[in-house]
């Protein structure tokens, strides 16, 4: 009796094993809920998904939400978008959304747009709700040097032919910020940008910013424009210091220069001295050997001390008689 009650228990362990084994592995919950939702699906296709390392959840119940939907979706089409890393519950809702607003969005595309890392179901919302894109302060300058400062809105609407390989917002941004700045500094003064803001958004709009994003302009409006500095009267200060520190550098390289010469003249003039003294020096030397040798006689010798006397004499009477060394002794 005890060998019979051990077996039917082992005998219900087993069976209670195996069923929660084959419950686990087999969805058949979802079975049932995707059969009374109208999608045709076999045990044998979510046991395959299984075998895949595909979650059957993650594509029937996006199945179930398209079926009721009206659209016509394939469990082929969701699991191979999966299976390439796709985010296939925001695909599906995306396609609803775009056609509950009779936007055409075939599942190709909406598949490559979200692998392309791109929110599709934002990109749906942003063609149904456009958005606002305000842009940073930009400063422009016009030609009478004042400088503007706009800050503009941009409302864009998502172009989901685009979406993929088209530019961002930071694009469009940047587009508008150098629409602005041409269009500022191409304006004769800053009163005229002030009189006519609309200019600048006219201006803007019609140069197609668009092209090449993934957006579609719809409207450019001036939100804030203020007046800031003299840029011109700034530039021009700073051009007259620069022109005069180059012109103070190359006084100093003149009267560098000046030095330098007058030094070098001073050494040559010391270097000649030096030479007429050892000139001088040799003539005692010249003489006394002329002496020697006959070439000079003594009267000869007694004339050149008379001339030299003679010179002397001159030189101290002409000092005395010059009226510019008298002025310089009274002073």
């Amino acid at each position: 009796m005890g060998t019979t009650l051990i077996s039917v228990f082992f005998l219900a362990a087993v069976v209670i094993i195996a069923l929660s084994v084959f419950f686990t592995f087999v969805p058949v919950m979802l079975w049932i809920s995707a059969i009374a939702s109208g999608v045709r699906i076999s045990i044998i296709t979510l046991v395959a998904m299984r075998l895949r390392r595909v979650i059957p959840s993650r594509i029937v119940n996006p199945l179930i939400k398209a079926t009721k939907a009206g659209l016509s979706l394939t469990i082929n089409q969701l699991e191979s978008h999966y299976l390439a890393g796709g985010n296939v519950d925001r695909v599906v809702n995306a396609l609803i959304a775009a056609h509950r607003a009779n936007i055409q969005l075939p599942f190709e595309r909406a598949a490559a747009i979200d692998l392309a890392g791109r929110d599709v179901l934002q990109a749906v919302q942003m063609s149904v709700n456009p958005r606002v894109i305000e842009t940073p302060v930009v400063s422009a300058v016009a030609k009478d040097g004042i400088e503007v400062k706009v800050i503009a809105r941009v409302t864009v609407r998502a172009n989901i032919d685009r979406l993929v390989g088209g530019a961002g917002e930071e694009t469009i941004i940047a587009r508008v910020g150098e629409g602005i700045v041409t269009t500022v500094g191409s304006s004769s003064s800053h009163k005229d940008v002030l009189e006519n803001p609309d200019r600048i958004s006219t201006t803007v709009l019609s140069k197609g910013l668009d092209a090449g994003t993934a957006f579609e302009i719809l409207s450019i409006d001036i939100a804030d424009i203020d007046i800031g500095k003299n840029i011109g009267a700034y530039l021009q200060t700073e051009q007259a210091e620069a022109d005069k520190q180059i012109a103070q550098a190359k006084a100093e390289e003149r009267r560098a220069m000046a030095v330098a010469q007058e030094q070098e003249m001073r050494a040559r003039v010391v270097e000649m001295k030096a030479k007429v003294v050892e000139a001088e020096s040799e003539v005692p030397q010249a003489m006394a050997e002329a002496l020697r040798e006959g070439k000079l006689g003594v009267m000869d010798y007694m004339n050149l001390k008379n001339i030299e006397s003679d010179t002397q004499m001159r030189a101290s009477l002409g000092k005395m008689n010059d009226p510019r060394d008298n002025q310089g002794e009274e002073s």
